[in-house]
């Protein structure tokens, strides 16, 4: 093994980065070209020589840039087989083959099968075997770019298939019913975030809605959701209903959480089979907003009364959520959401939208004639053009509406 060094002059072709080449050839005489040409271009290298593939394997380092091959095997067969060694153990290496062989055949199918250059040594001076040097580098710093793109690309889609199929269906059987949501994490790239929801219908017809905020953001409080999501579903499948519900998932949530600092809150709405009232439980969590129709195509919009709620999920042990009665009506709309949509600023102070700006945004809209999914857009629109700018928040919104008697 040898290993030499040339130092840059202002003749120097690339940048001035020294470039660390590994030279596989058996021939003095021509490592002694390759030293000669390479001196002449005025390149800054590092260079080691190896005389045989197994020596290279030892002598390959992270630092490598560039793996010069001499194709020296007797026919064409065992040469590209030298050459699928070579390129096998490259890693982010480029690889040119440098070679006594005139084949352009054997030139056309090095390249193929993944050598970035292919040089006849009769034919290269200094400067050419620089810049073939230099060009084979970037070419794979580009093919390699490329390679993580795609890669990421393809994780990309692979996450999204999985975070959408964590979103829920609802279960709903009840044709007097629409359903709509919306959903935005609030970190980008994301389609899952610390909030959650859910609606299911049970037999005997009950329905069942939550709305629920992980504190954070990140992927963990994401994943924390989904789990108490599910745990709630399957709780109210098995006839579990108010404060003990509300109690198991608080245990649910002390055993999944990863410190004892993270929090949830959560709103809680059983709606009677008769579809005309209601229970509600909140757990630190801002109260629905309630629409009445009046038949003549207006109504009332409130926001559902707070002053019987409890604490947050995962604060306070043995803690008590009681129940508030909601007289519905026969023509109804029941908005919940979390907190992404109400912490918004208003005009260029400090000052936050809040249930009440809320409530105020939600008549106008609904004046406007607004209801069903335009309704929610309509809302999380004019919130984010109050507030300057889109919303940093995860939001989530679901709104379940009985039309007609």
């Amino acid at each position: 093994m040898s290993t030499i060094s040339h130092q840059s002059h202002a003749a120097s072709l690339g940048t001035g980065d020294r470039i660390e080449l590994l030279l596989i050839d058996d021939d003095p005489s021509d490592v002694f070209l390759v030293e000669e040409m390479l001196a002449e271009s005025g390149m800054e290298i590092q260079m080691t020589v190896a005389e045989d593939i197994r020596a290279a394997r030892r002598r390959l380092s992270r630092r490598t840039q560039c793996i010069i091959v001499d194709l020296s095997a007797p026919d064409d067969h065992d040469q590209m087989e030298e050459l699928r060694e070579v390129l096998s153990m490259s890693q982010n290496a480029a690889v040119v083959v440098l070679t006594g062989f005139d084949d352009a055949d054997l030139g056309v199918r090095a390249v193929a099968a993944g050598a970035e250059d292919y040089l006849v040594k009769q034919q290269v001076d200094g400067p050419l075997l620089a810049r073939a040097i230099r060009y084979s580098i970037e070419r794979k710093r580009a093919e390699e770019t490329e390679r993580r793109l795609v890669e990421a690309r393809i994780l990309g889609r692979e996450n999204a298939r999985l975070e959408r199929g964590l979103l829920p269906v609802p279960l709903i059987d009840e044709p007097a019913l629409r359903h709509h949501t919306r959903y935005r994490p609030g970190r980008r790239r994301a389609l899952l975030g610390g909030d959650f929801y859910d609606t299911v219908q049970t037999e005997g017809g009950t329905v069942h809605l939550m709305i629920g905020d992980v504190c954070g953001h990140g992927p963990d409080e994401a994943a924390l959701g989904v789990q108490l999501r599910m745990a709630w579903r399957t709780l109210v499948l098995a006839g579990h209903t108010g404060e003990r519900l509300l109690g198991t998932l608080d245990t649910v949530l002390g055993h999944e959480r990863r410190s004892e600092e993270i929090f949830t809150t959560l709103c809680m709405v059983t709606i009677a089979p008769s579809l005309r009232t209601a229970r509600m439980h909140l757990a630190g969590h801002p109260p629905p907003l309630l629409f009445r129709e009046d038949g003549a195509g207006g109504g009332e919009v409130t926001a559902l009364p707070e002053y019987a709620h409890g604490p947050a999920l995962g604060l306070v042990p043995g803690a008590e959520w009681p129940t508030t009665e909601i007289d519905l009506g026969e023509s109804w709309s029941l908005m919940l959401y979390t907190d992404g949509l109400i912490e918004g600023r208003v005009g260029d102070g400090s000052a936050r939208l809040g249930t009440e700006g809320l409530v105020e945004l939600a008549r106008a809209a609904r004046r406007g004639g607004a209801a069903g999914r335009g309704l929610i857009d309509g809302l999380v629109g004019e919130v984010e053009r109050l507030n300057g700018d889109a919303l940093t928040d995860d939001l989530a919104v679901l709104l379940l509406s009985r039309t007609g008697a």
